[in-house]
């Protein structure tokens, strides 16, 4: 029926002594699932199974990371896509969840389309829902990496998942800009192992987090 097919993308990895380090392949099936259900209204949407891994290699000086390089991760979402194809779809949207997969994912999804002339997308969801997040976060203005944002979605979704003793304790720098290093233009991007930004792999305030914040914060994305 012409269905758009969304295959979620996210990894695993350390999300600070809170969070399990599920949390991005958690977060991205559940915004694939809630996204479906409201484009169904309209429109057939199907959500293919979630890749649990991703490009991770920033966190890996932090425990429980698992990492893909770039031509195992573009193979993999090649092999899903094509046999998503040979099955009679045509149209594919990738939803990212981790933000070390962005770049990737867009030069993935040129590569794609060329091949198969077909009209893949892909985006990350906070991205995509950068104005409404803005909106509902009181320490942060944006989602960031075991944060307010996602401490709060994953008490939402799974408060099994989050432990409450470390909250209060779950603060990490904020500097903006694609280096994250102070006093260096915004603009300018160099690679860096997270632990060198945050002892603890918190980037933002857990400790701001809420359930009823969360599923705002689904809701809105």
């Amino acid at each position: 029926r012409n269905a758009i097919v969304i295959l979620p993308i996210g990894s695993t990895e350390q999300h600070g002594p809170h969070l399990p380090t599920q949390v991005d392949s958690r977060l991205a099936t559940e915004v694939a699932h809630r996204a479906a259900r409201i484009m169904s209204r309209t429109h057939p949407a199907i959500v293919a199974p979630t890749i649990p891994y991703g490009m991770s290699e920033h966190h890996m000086s932090l425990s429980g990371t698992i990492t893909l390089d770039y031509a195992t991760m573009a193979a993999v979402l090649n092999c899903a896509c094509e046999s998503i194809l040979r099955h009679g779809f045509k149209r594919i949207f990738v939803l990212n969840g981790h933000g070390g997969n962005t770049t990737a994912l867009q030069n993935m999804i040129g590569e794609l389309t060329v091949e198969y002339k077909l009209p893949f997308a892909t985006g990350t969801y906070w991205d995509i829902a950068a104005k409404s997040i803005a909106r509902l976060l009181e320490k942060q203005k944006a989602l960031l990496h075991a944060c307010e944002a996602e401490t709060s979605m994953v008490m939402a979704m799974a408060p099994e998942l989050v432990n409450p003793d470390e909250l209060s304790q779950m603060h990490g720098p904020y500097i903006p800009g694609l280096s994250a290093i102070p006093t260096v233009n915004e603009g300018v991007y160099r690679w860096r192992q997270l632990s060198s930004r945050s002892p603890i792999g918190v980037i933002g305030d857990a400790g701001a987090a809420s359930a009823e914040k969360g599923e705002k914060l689904l809701a809105a994305i």
